[in-house]
C-alpha cells in the first residue's frame, strides 16, 4: 500500500547515501545521522519513515523530540506530507482528556506516526516498526525525578528488543554516541554540507572587557543587529539564563538575596500581569519558593538595593530601548509556562512577525526560522567555569545548535559570540563548525582522567533533615558493601553541589567501575542491603547520572 507524500523534494547526493544506508539495514540496527545545522536531517527521517509505513499498512513510527517546542513545527510538517495518516502528539502541554485520546489513538494502533517528548517511548505500540530521536544528545531525555531513565538509551533498548531500526539523529552527538560509532556499535552517517548549497554562517569572537557596553552588548554585536534589521531580516539574542537578574545586592552591608530553603540564589524576576507594587518578585528556580522584593534589606535596613547581572527580562528590556523600532518577543520557561504561549511566539516568528527575538537554550535547537540571519550569544563563558567535566560539551552543544539557527535560506549570515576567551580551543573548533575535532579532544581527555564514557559510574543520592543524618547513611551504605568487588570502586559520601534542597540536606555516593556488566552486578547485589538500612531519609540510585 503507497503512502501518500506530499510535496517532498529531492534529496541531495549526502542525504541519498544516508537514506540507502538506513534502508539497507535489516533488523535491529543503530544509525548514529551526524549532520551539520540545515544539512536535511529532518528530509532523511520522513523519506525513510514514508518507506516504512508504505511496507506495512499497520505500521507504526515512533518520533522523538526533547521539547514540547519543537513539537508544533514537526507536526506541521507531518501533516502535510502525509496527509491522510492519523498523528498522535504525546507531551504534558496537551489538555488531559486530548492527550488521553491520543495516547489511546498510540496504544490501539490507529495513529500510524507517534510525535512526542521523553515518556512516549514508554508508550506500548503494538505495530511499532522505526524510531528517530532527533536531538539525541540533548540532556532534556535523561528524566531528572523519580525513576531516572534515558529515554535515548531506552529506544535503543526497544528497537533491539523489537527487532527495529533506530535512528539517532544531531548535529553535536553526544559523546557517549560518537564513541559508540568509533566504535563500531552505532553505523555513523554524515551530512557534511546544508541544503541547498547554504552556507554556515561566519562566526566572530568579540571581547566584552574594555568596551562600550551597553545593556551588556559590545558596539560590534548591536551593530550587528542593526544590520540584520536594516536589511528586513531577523536577529536571535541568546542568553541562557532566565529572570530579570541572578541576585539581588545591598551595597551597604552585602546582603543577598539567598534562598532559605536551597544552597542558591533567589532571582529577580518581574511579572507583566502584576500592579506596581508586586510587579518584581524574588524567586528560586529550584524550589520555586517565592517572596516580594523587601523594600529594605533586611540586615541594614538600606532601601538602595542593586539587582546584579542580567537575565532574559532584563536583556528584553535593554533590546527595547536600544532598538525601539523593531518587534521584540521573548522566549524562555517564563513564557512557555502558559499554556500555547510557546507557540504562538514561534509561530509568529515564522510569519515574519517578530524582527528580534530573546531567549535561552528554548530557541537553540530545531526551529527553522527562514529569515534569522544574525545570531548573537551573550554570556557565553558560563560553561568554561563548571567543575562539571560534562560542562564543555553542553556548552559547545548549545553554541553550535543556536549559531546553526542563522543562514538556513541562504544569503549571509553571521554569529557574534561575547566571550572573555576569544582564543579558548572550544571557540577555535565551533568558529570552524568542527564538532569531530570537539569531540575527539575531549574524549581524549576523558579517556586519560578516566571519566565517562570511558568508565560506567552510578550515584547514591540521600536526603536528610540534617547533613551529618545524609552521610552517615551513606557511610554505613558503603560499609555495606564490603567485601568491596575489585572491579567496582567506591568514593566517599560527600555533600552534593548544592547541599540544600527545598529544605532538605542532600550527600551522594559515587560508584564507578570500567564495566558495566560488573556495575550491574555490583548494585544487584548491593542494593537489598543499602533497602534494609535504617535512618530517616530518603534514598535513589541513579545508573549514568548527568549531573554529579
Amino acid at each position: 500500500m503507497a503512502v501518500p507524500v506530499v510535496a517532498a523534494p529531492a534529496l541531495n547526493p549526502a542525504q541519498q547515501a544516508a537514506l540507502a544506508e538506513i534502508l539497507a539495514g535489516q533488523g535491529f540496527q543503530t544509525f548514529l545521522l551526524h549532520g551539520v545545522t540545515g544539512s536535511g536531517k529532518t528530509e532523511v527521517y520522513l523519506h525513510w519513515l514514508a518507506e516504512v509505513l508504505a511496507r506495512d499498512e499497520r505500521a507504526q513510527v515512533l518520533l522523538m523530540v526533547p521539547e514540547i517546542g519543537l513539537t508544533p513545527q514537526l507536526v506541521g510538517l507531518l501533516r502535510a506530507r502525509f496527509a491522510t495518516l492519523p498523528i498522535a502528539i504525546l507531551h504534558s502541554d496537551l489538555p488531559d482528556a486530548e492527550r488521553a485520546a491520543h495516547w489511546l489513538a498510540a496504544v490501539d494502533g490507529r495513529a500510524r506516526l507517534v510525535v512526542g517528548t521523553r515518556l512516549s517511548v514508554l508508550t506500548p505500540l503494538p505495530h511499532l516498526a522505526a524510531i528517530v530521536v532527533d536531538e539525541e544528545h540533548d540532556p532534556s531525555y535523561k528524566q531528572q525525578e523519580g525513576v531516572r531513565y534515558s529515554a535515548r538509551d531506552m529506544a535503543v533498548a526497544l528497537a533491539a528488543r523489537r527487532a527495529i531500526t533506530v535512528v539517532l539523529g544531531s548535529a553535536t552527538p553526544s559523546l557517549e554516541s560518537w564513541l559508540a560509532a568509533r566504535r563500531g556499535r552505532y553505523r555513523l552517517l554524515t551530512l557534511p554540507d546544508r541544503v541547498h548549497a547554504g552556507a554556515l554562517p561566519v562566526l566572530r569572537r568579540v571581547d566584552p572587557r574594555r568596551k562600550a557596553l551597553a545593556h551588556g552588548l559590545t558596539p560590534e554585536t548591536r551593530q550587528a543587529i542593526e544590520r540584520a534589521l536594516g536589511l528586513g531580516e531577523q536577529a536571535l539574542v541568546f542568553m541562557n539564563r532566565r529572570g530579570f537578574a541572578p541576585v539581588l545586592n545591598c551595597d551597604a552591608c552585602g546582603w543577598l538575596s539567598a534562598c532559605e530553603h536551597c544552597a542558591a540564589f533567589r532571582v529577580l524576576h518581574r511579572q507583566a500581569s502584576a500592579g506596581p507594587a508586586e510587579r518584581y518578585r524574588l524567586l528560586c528556580h529550584h524550589c520555586g519558593a517565592q517572596e516580594p522584593v523587601p523594600r529594605a534589606c533586611p540586615g541594614c535596613g538600606n532601601i538602595d538595593l542593586t539587582p546584579l547581572g542580567r537575565g532574559t527580562q532584563r536583556l528584553e528590556d535593554g533590546l527595547r530601548e536600544l532598538f525601539p523600532a523593531a518587534r521584540i518577543a521573548r522566549l524562555d520557561r517564563d513564557v512557555a509556562r502558559h499554556r500555547g504561549a510557546a507557540r504562538e511566539v514561534l509561530q509568529a516568528a515564522h510569519r515574519g512577525e517578530i524582527d528580534l527575538l530573546v531567549g535561552t537554550q528554548m530557541l537553540a535547537k530545531g526551529h527553522d526560522f527562514r529569515r534569522l540571519s544574525c545570531v548573537v550569544v551573550v554570556d557565553a563563558d558560563s560553561g568554561l567555569y563548571s567543575a562539571d567535566f560534562r560542562a564543555p560539551e553542553r556548552l559547545f552543544a548549545v553554541l553550535m545548535q543556536v549559531a546553526g539557527r542563522a543562514g538556513r535560506a541562504g544569503g549571509h549570515s553571521e554569529v557574534v559570540v561575547q566571550t572573555r576567551f576569544p582564543h579558548h580551543p572550544l571557540f577555535d573548533a565551533l568558529a570552524r563548525y568542527d564538532f569531530a575535532a570537539f569531540a575527539n579532544s575531549q574524549l581524549a581527555e576523558r579517556e586519560a582522567a578516566a571519566l565517562p564514557p570511558f568508565v560506567f559510574q552510578a550515584l547514591l543520592r540521600v536526603e536528610a533533615v540534617k547533613l551529618e543524618t545524609a552521610l552517615d547513611f551513606l557511610a554505613r551504605a558503603r560499609q555495606a558493601a564490603a567485601p568491596v568487588s575489585e572491579r567496582v570502586t567506591l568514593f566517599d559520601p560527600v555533600p552534593m553541589p548544592m547541599a540544600r534542597l527545598a529544605g532538605r540536606e542532600r550527600a551522594q555516593l559515587l560508584l564507578e567501575s570500567a564495566s558495566r556488566k560488573a556495575l550491574h552486578a555490583f548494585l544487584d547485589a548491593w542494593l537489598p542491603g543499602v533497602a534494609g538500612l535504617k535512618g530517616a531519609v530518603r534514598w535513589q540510585i541513579e545508573v549514568d547520572p548527568i549531573e554529579i
